[in-house]
């Protein structure tokens, strides 16, 4: 799943019960959707409140319902890696992406997105997507950077950057974290204190 502080993308099929909840935790309106008949949708988009971008995975309709449904610009990244997700964190004053994307790659990120862009790895990741998730109060990082990343990190999305794990221990925190402005919703098996760490990453 994808959201920002208006939409939810949710893969088709999703329990209504699930679907309700997360929409009222989150304060934001659902869009069920798949994207290259997949049912991944985290690992195949990245979005803010300006932009959506998808895989090259994604088929036409897929992007056109996309596009109704949230009146945001949808746009197909045109790199040959297709987990999109996991190569580009953004909020909407910057987009973390990632060292294996071309020029090409990083020029359309910041036009659909409507960002600065920071081609960077994290450590030495190069999967910065995974490693980060970034709202317009505050990004949850990986827990195993130095202080001085953490806080470079902060710095180029504009907000405080806080390390943390999701579902005990696990150090990818968008693998088990999705998050907006007003909250955020963890994977089940997080545990108290990572509860707190995200809470105080993301300042929700």
């Amino acid at each position: 799943m994808r959201c920002n502080d208006r939409f939810l993308l949710i893969p088709k099929g999703l329990a209504e019960t699930k679907t309700d909840r997360l929409c009222q935790s989150l304060m934001v309106t659902a869009v069920p959707t798949s994207i290259g008949e997949s049912r991944l949708i985290g690992a195949l988009t990245s979005m803010n409140s300006n932009g959506i971008l998808v895989s090259r995975l994604a088929e036409e309709n897929e992007i056109l319902e996309i596009k109704t449904s949230t009146g945001l610009n949808v746009s197909r990244l045109e790199s040959k890696l297709t987990a999109v997700g996991n190569l580009v964190a953004a909020n909407d004053r910057c987009a973390l992406v990632s060292p294996a994307l071309d020029p090409r790659a990083v020029s359309q990120v910041k036009d659909v997105l409507g960002t600065e862009v920071e081609r960077t790895p994290i450590a030495e990741y190069y999967q910065v997507g995974s490693l980060v998730v970034a709202t317009n109060t505050g990004a949850a990082v990986y827990p195993g950077l130095a202080e001085k990343e953490v806080e470079r990190l902060g710095s180029m999305l504009g907000v405080d950057a806080y390390p943390t794990s999701v579902n005990r221990g696990v150090p990818y925190v968008a693998s088990g974290l999705i998050a907006n402005s007003k909250n955020a919703v963890a994977g089940s098996q997080t545990t108290g204190p990572e509860l707190v760490f995200i809470t105080r990453a993301l300042s929700v």
